[in-house]
């Protein structure tokens, strides 16, 4: 059941604080579980993991599995398709840049000093190598073009003038004429770089200006680390796909949010589908699943249509984090179903869900694709913030100059303040007040960062 409203799957953001304690205070029963006797068919409630901690776990998770490197298998990648990887090996370059002396402007390759009888054909980009000038000689050029042999100097379009016999001449500027020195407007072969030169080393984002680079090097592939491919299961008999919430039906939010935010993280969305609430149906879609990671919505706590917990001991699947103190998002957990596969379990509430894709997808796909980590940061908080008296809390912030502004409507359920935010605070037990300091998560589309993994 993706549960939007039951206390059981949520994290009792509303509840007292003694009520809200007792979610994180009763020990995890190591022995118990469904099956233990006298059991109550739901997993016994356990301390919850730190919420840094648990972001820790998931940034590592990859490299104690299949993948020693954490990282998936590079492979050669069109510069057509490689936009937001990361560069597996070094990019170097295969050619000198430029390859031959060319000119920087518009104007005349002039040998010698002028004035210069002009060559009545001129020269072009493209074209192949040039006559050589003589001294005295000059001839039209275009910028990029190839610099004849034996040329002097470029002399710019609006430095010169021809008279009536047709020679150039520079022209005055400030009433002295435009000096002409060697090597003028020239860019020599090899200026910006040699070949074999290292232009980027590996674990550079692939940028445009990189995909730029690499193709005047030479390059029409990368080398570079895959987009990590990831399946969205969806959980719940009462989301419907279009219109308004009727009869106890309430609308799916999550099928729309998941996938682009996911595209945005850096991964490649696979899959994309609704599964009933039916343990059967979600172990049929879990076990036929081949991405690299599984994401749910719903379903992580002890309700009795949650299935995640008991499917992943079906599986055998290997239980990383089972709970994070943080509000929103309490019931996510993160999981190894197969030694190269990772389910990333997050509650059925948008915004709980939100905080689980940033707290467990985000470093576990970052991982995966060799992605840099975002540097932190911190912004002072125009505004305090009640805290959860345990746990974590993350508040949706809109940044207003040099600080950040909390924003209203941030609980579990609601995604009006996270629509209108820029960043999330990352708010500690017992609040924070005006002026304080807090961590800032940036939201992709608002950094202008890794939003180029969109498409």
């Amino acid at each position: 059941m993706t549960a939007h409203v039951t206390r059981a799957d949520e994290d009792a953001d509303d509840l007292d604080v003694e009520e809200a304690l007792a979610l994180v205070k009763e020990p995890r029963d190591r022995t118990g579980g469904d099956h233990a006797p006298g059991g109550t068919g739901r997993p016994p409630r356990h301390h919850a993991t730190d919420w840094t901690e648990a972001r820790a776990i998931a940034e590592r998770a990859p490299r104690h599995g299949a993948r020693r490197t954490g990282h998936l298998t590079p492979e050669a990648v069109p510069l057509t398709s490689a936009l937001g990887l990361t560069l597996a090996a070094p990019l170097t370059a295969l050619t000198d840049l430029p390859s031959f002396d060319t000119s920087a402007m518009d104007g005349w390759a002039v040998s010698g000093p002028g004035p210069w009888g002009v060559r009545e054909e001129g020269v072009l980009a493209g074209h192949a190598e040039h006559a050589p000038l003589t001294d005295g000689e000059a001839v039209r050029i275009a910028t990029g073009a190839r610099i004849p042999p034996d040329t002097t100097a470029v002399l710019r379009s609006e430095h010169g003038r021809t008279d009536d016999k047709g020679r150039l001449h520079v022209t005055a500027a400030d009433r002295a004429p435009h000096t002409v020195s060697h090597g003028q407007d020239i860019r020599p072969r090899g200026q910006e770089c040699r070949s074999g030169d290292q232009l980027l080393p590996v674990g550079t984002l692939v940028t445009p200006p990189v995909l730029g680079m690499a193709a005047a090097a030479g390059y029409d592939t990368l080398m570079a680390v895959p987009r990590p491919r990831a399946a969205v299961f969806v959980l719940g008999d009462e989301l419907l796909g279009g219109g308004l919430p009727h009869d106890g039906l309430i609308r799916d939010a999550l099928g729309p949010l998941l996938p682009p935010w996911l595209r945005a993280l850096g991964a490649e969305v696979a899959d994309v589908r609704r599964v009933g609430d039916d343990e059967e149906a979600l172990h049929e879609a879990i076990t036929g699943c081949d991405a690299d990671v599984v994401v749910t919505t719903g379903g992580t706590a002890a309700g009795p249509v949650d299935h995640v917990h008991p499917t992943l001991r079906r599986i055998g699947a290997e239980l990383l984090v089972d709970g994070v103190a943080v509000r929103p998002g309490h019931p996510m957990l993160l999981a190894r179903t197969r030694e190269d596969q990772y389910l990333v379990g997050l509650p059925g509430n948008p915004l709980a869900a939100v905080s689980g894709l940033l707290t467990l997808a985000e470093p576990l796909l970052r991982t995966l694709a060799a992605r840099p980590a975002p540097e932190p940061y911190t912004l002072p908080l125009r505004d305090g913030v009640q805290g959860h008296p345990h746990d974590t809390r993350l508040v949706p912030v809109a940044l207003r100059g040099d600080r950040a502004l909390p924003l209203l409507y941030n609980g579990p359920a609601m995604l009006r303040g996270i629509a209108a935010a820029d960043a999330l605070a990352v708010v500690p037990p017992g609040g924070s007040g005006p002026g304080e300091e807090a961590e800032l998560i940036d939201l992709p589309w608002a950094s202008g960062g890794i939003g180029v993994c969109f498409t």
